[in-house]
């Protein structure tokens, strides 16, 4: 970044809460506050400014553009955010907003959409683009009840294309509307946020009472931008009840619109959030709310199950009794301490656990999740576990599937881990395919007679997603920061995607070089594997993606760091060996083409906000996914007039039909939904049944969830608590009674 050297002699007033400057350096601005005596008089008034400024620079000078890119893909942490991608274009508002400002969509219901959403996606896109925007619909699917479909003629719909820039209208249009992923915007997090534009959102800065939040520095706007930060007013647009969030996706970043690159134009009064406000990692947490609570959302669509074991009802899971031993919901110590709060709360957090440090070898306990109703034919089950025993012991699972006549009986196993004297938590990640409903079953085994220690499980989370193809679980990376100097990579095992190719992944915990020592560097290279004589070389079309997970345990409040890019033709992607440039690696065995991936991925300040360094540990998954089905998805839009014809025929056959006597038309059972008390339904033969909702203390029973019942061991409590109270008001009358006697 480079500063005004005469900066010494520029003197700086505040008027009006602006600050006037004839110097752009912001060192300049520091060194004329402390040595142009000129200016004494103004210093007061400019503080504020100052504080706000310095913090800002302080935080943010990480935001620096890299001056080269090497071998990445893109600039990683530091890529160019909306409204510098958009900076030339003059057809939209707010920065990215298409169309007319005065439409209230956020109000207006009849501007909200129905699901799901007909998409397309046009040819115009880069492919990498079509393979983010699928992943970002994966995201609202397991937030949200927000859906999405294939455009097959509706009258409504979203049409991504490769325009200028980022940017989407307010609202459904209903008459289908463009939402441009241009140049630079093919990431996950740009797509959420033009989607929720689409939705009905505008900007988090757009809010009525954002000046107690923020503070909007006019005079560092750049000229004819000002429209850029306008608010509205409470008429207009709604929080939906919810606190100013700073965490939103939806927000600017500090230096949008400047016309100064060392001045922000957003400045935070809480300082701390300068370096937070406009991340683009995932929604916050208040995003999710807002979208839920605008569309009536009660459930994710493609989440089965998750649990902590907080609860004394652990999630609905029921102890076998057909085992020897069972699983004991157990709080967390010093010595044995729980995933869900690690580092956060000490001595607290609850697991599940199985000990196996007595009992026959073999000695086992099954504890076994409530009955699931998949809608779907792939799920991914995913935990946290921990193995504290003897190298033999056994962690395995199981699925109970409905045998063909309605009754979950039908037994399978699925996956054994070992135990193998490492009892640090780790992650684990079971694929499941299961079209009927079922259980699934953690079973503990005790492996030898010397084993001394227990099985943990915690974290649970159970998604009708595809497992990743590759997990790494970086142990102790906090120290890896520390001690590993810049340059140097860490490097994973080599792993083999659903097609057979085999791929690593390189970590650089201090950077690619000394210019990004504060950022941790992640790339992606080919391994030689077993299988390279048979595949097509250079291997092309494929999708890379690598995330930094947030371990937090709500998946649907994880904000994980995630990047992409997709494979070319490039001789990079050609079959890995000497010739064609590759690195034999004694650790693999094998030969590791040429890194390509991020310097940037994440700066060591983001990483250790959220739950990255979960027990200090860090997670990264990898996916290498064949997009090629994706390079022709275009289809034609069906003109509006013939939409109409299509209705007004649709009608004149509905008219026929009605004069006729027949039964009424079948309608989803599920809908509206009959379940009472936050009950789920759940469609089966055509009929519908309730999945009642269960608490602490209660539960609901019958056909409609309608009748709520006590938990035996609180109401023991309360009768108990009740005989005691009535004992103790007898006896209490008979002292009074007593006491009259005697005085008589």
């Amino acid at each position: 970044m480079n500063y005004n050297k005469d900066a010494a002699q520029t003197c700086y007033s505040l008027k009006n809460g602006h600050l006037d400057q004839s110097s752009p350096g912001f060192m300049g601005l520091l060194t004329a506050v402390r040595q142009t005596r000129s200016c004494q008089s103004n210093i007061m008034g400019l503080r504020g400014k100052l504080a706000a400024l310095v913090g800002v620079f302080v935080l943010l000078k990480v935001q620096a553009l890299p001056t080269f890119i090497g071998d990445d893909a893109d600039k990683g942490d530091l890529r160019e955010d909306i409204p510098e991608i958009n900076r030339e274009l003059e057809h939209l508002f707010e920065g990215d907003i298409a169309g007319h400002s005065s439409r209230n969509a956020i109000l207006d219901e009849t501007r909200r959409w129905k699901f799901p959403i007909p998409y397309i996606l046009t040819d115009s896109l880069d492919l990498n683009a079509k393979g983010v925007i699928l992943q970002a619909f994966e995201e609202y699917r397991l937030r949200s009840c927000v859906d999405f479909k294939p455009y097959e003629g509706e009258s409504s719909f979203i049409s991504f294309a490769k325009f200028s820039g980022c940017w989407s209208y307010v609202g459904d249009d209903k008459i289908g509307q463009n939402l441009s992923i241009g140049a630079r915007c093919d990431t996950k997090a740009i797509v959420e946020h033009e989607l929720l534009h689409a939705l009905g959102f505008y900007h988090e800065q757009s809010r009525s009472d954002r000046d107690d939040y923020v503070k909007i520095w006019w005079d560092e706007i750049e000229e004819g931008m000002e429209h850029n930060f306008n608010k509205y007013e409470d008429d207009f647009i709604t929080d939906l009840n919810t606190p100013y969030d700073y965490e939103s996706v939806m927000h600017y970043r500090p230096f949008s619109f400047n016309k100064n690159e060392s001045f922000p134009t957003i400045t935070t009064t809480i300082p701390y959030f300068n370096d937070v406000i406009g991340q683009r990692m995932d929604f916050s947490e208040v995003d999710i709310t807002r979208l839920n609570r605008m569309y009536d959302c009660a459930n994710s669509l493609i989440l089965l199950d998750q649990c902590t074991f907080e609860l004394i009802n652990i999630c609905g899971m029921i102890q076998s009794e057909t085992d020897s031993a069972d699983w004991v919901q157990t709080l967390g110590s010093p010595a044995d301490g729980d995933h869900t709060l690690a580092g956060r709360c000490r001595d607290s957090g609850y697991f599940m656990k199985f000990d196996t440090s007595s009992g026959d070898v073999g000695n086992s306990a099954l504890l076994e999740s409530r009955i699931l109703y998949p809608k779907r034919d792939e799920q991914c089950l995913e935990f946290f576990y921990r193995m504290t025993g003897a190298a033999g012991d056994k962690l395995v699972i199981w699925i109970r599937a409905d045998d063909g006549t309605g009754n979950v009986q039908s037994l399978r196993r699925i996956h054994t881990i070992t135990g193998d004297g490492d009892s640090t938590w780790k992650i684990a990640h079971v694929s499941l395919k299961m079209t009927k409903k079922f259980r699934y079953i953690f079973q503990g085994v005790r492996g030898s007679l010397s084993s001394s220690g227990a099985i943990f499980i915690d974290d649970i989370t159970l998604s009708e997603t595809v497992c990743p193809s590759a997990v790494w679980h970086i142990q102790n990376f906090t120290n890896a920061i520390e001690t590993t100097p810049v340059g140097t990579p860490l490097k994973s095992k080599c792993f083999y995607n659903s097609e057979g190719y085999s791929f690593g992944i390189s970590v650089y915990p201090n950077g690619r070089d000394s210019e990004y020592s504060d950022y941790v560097g992640i790339a992606f290279h080919l391994c030689s594997g077993e299988n390279d004589g048979v595949m097509q070389w250079p291997v092309q079309n494929r999708q890379v993606t690598v995330v930094a997970m947030d371990q937090d345990p709500d998946v649907k409040l994880r904000m994980s760091s995630t990047r992409s890019f997709t494979t070319d033709n490039n001789t990079r992607w050609d079959r890995p060996t000497a010739s064609s440039g590759a690195v034999w690696d004694e650790s693999c065995l094998c030969f590791r083409s040429v890194d390509f991936g991020w310097s940037t991925f994440i700066s060591h300040n983001h990483l250790h906000r959220k739950n990255y360094l979960k027990n200090n540990d860090l997670i990264l998954t990898a996916d290498f996914i064949d997009l090629t089905h994706l390079i022709k998805t275009e289809v034609p839009i069906i003109p509006a007039d013939q939409i109409t014809e299509e209705k007004e025929a649709d009608k004149v056959e509905k008219l026929k039909e009605s004069a006729k006597h027949r039964e009424p038309r079948a309608t989803h059972a599920c809908h509206p939904n009959p379940c009472l008390n936050g009950g789920v339904c759940v469609e089966s033969e055509g009929k519908a049944l309730c999945r009642c909702a269960t608490s602490q203390a209660t539960y609901y029973t019958g056909q409609t969830c309608e009748k709520m019942n006590i938990d035996r061991r609180i109401l023991g409590a309360l009768i108990g608590g009740a005989a005691g109270t009535f004992v103790l008001t007898l006896a209490i009358f008979r002292v009074i009674r007593r006491n009259k006697a005697d005085t008589l």
